[in-house]
């Protein structure tokens, strides 16, 4: 992982909110702005391992979401209305206008939800494993909550390595920030508040229709959290395509960086050359 002091780190308010997030700045003038959204009791750090990469084409931007990671944990209703009022205005306060986004599962979700009621504010859309049309649990997704409600180094790790098809690729400091994260004041209440408020959401079927961006959906073959079944619920977007990673679990930024980075700079700069 980065080391902290690479981390070209930024505060706004957003709502009063404290937020944390990543600037990477323009690589060239004029170069567009690319959001990556974390998921459900994740944080920007879970980026790391592609952002460089990204940030050598695009201003790369990569937030805490309000309520997860080091932004504030406000006593709210965390619902998909407040989700993409607070996206919103992240965007205006740093003066961002139809960004490229990119979201993982829950960030996979809001930007889904977000294009649909915005649908002239995103330029491209990528979605790896997005969460939004799974509306049963898994035994993954179940021993995630129970990591995430008693956070221990033990549940942490065991939830961490069954998301992934390779356990080996799962270090130590991602479960260490993860229970130190899930142990901050409201933190809980922020992860199981959101988890309603994506349960009693609008359903994304039969609204993805209204989605004008292209949209590309990227899914691991061995996803077991959402399992790649539910890519098909995405067909309904006009314009997308669907790209499954081979030997691949639930977070393909993370266990297979390089091949997510050819896959989403081939479809947002549509030019091979560019291409690590």
């Amino acid at each position: 992982m980065l080391q902290e002091q690479a981390m070209p780190q930024r505060m706004t308010k957003v709502n009063g909110l404290a937020t944390r997030y990543l600037d990477y700045g323009s690589p060239a003038k004029g170069a567009k702005d690319l959001v990556l959204l974390h998921g459900l009791g994740a944080s920007l750090e879970r980026w790391l391992l592609v952002a460089p990469t990204l940030s050598k084409y695009f201003r790369v931007i990569v937030p805490d979401i309000v309520g997860f990671g080091y932004s504030d944990k406000p006593t709210v209703e965390y619902t998909m209305d407040f989700f993409t009022d607070f996206f919103d205005k992240f965007l205006q306060n740093l003066g961002i206008e139809k960004p490229h986004i990119v979201g993982s599962s829950f960030g996979g979700h809001l930007a889904a939800e977000y294009a649909i009621r915005n649908r002239r504010k995103i330029d491209k859309l990528a979605l790896a494993s997005p969460a939004g049309v799974m509306r049963t649990s898994t035994p993954i997704l179940d021993q995630y909550i129970m990591a995430a409600l008693y956070p221990t180094y033990e549940n942490a790790l065991k939830a961490f390595r069954d998301m992934a098809h390779d356990p080996s690729i799962v270090d130590e400091g991602t479960v260490t920030d993860f229970v130190r994260r899930m142990n901050l004041p409201n933190a809980k209440y922020a992860f199981m508040s959101t988890l309603l408020g994506m349960r009693y959401s609008p359903p994304l079927r039969g609204r993805l229709s209204s989605v004008i961006a292209p949209t590309l959906v990227i899914w691991g073959d061995e996803d077991r959290m959402i399992p790649v079944q539910y890519a098909k619920e995405f067909r309904e977007v006009p314009n997308n395509e669907l790209v499954v990673i081979k030997d691949c679990g639930h977070t393909p930024y993370i266990e297979k960086p390089k091949t997510f980075n050819r896959i989403v700079l081939k479809f947002l700069a549509g030019k091979e050359e560019l291409v690590p």
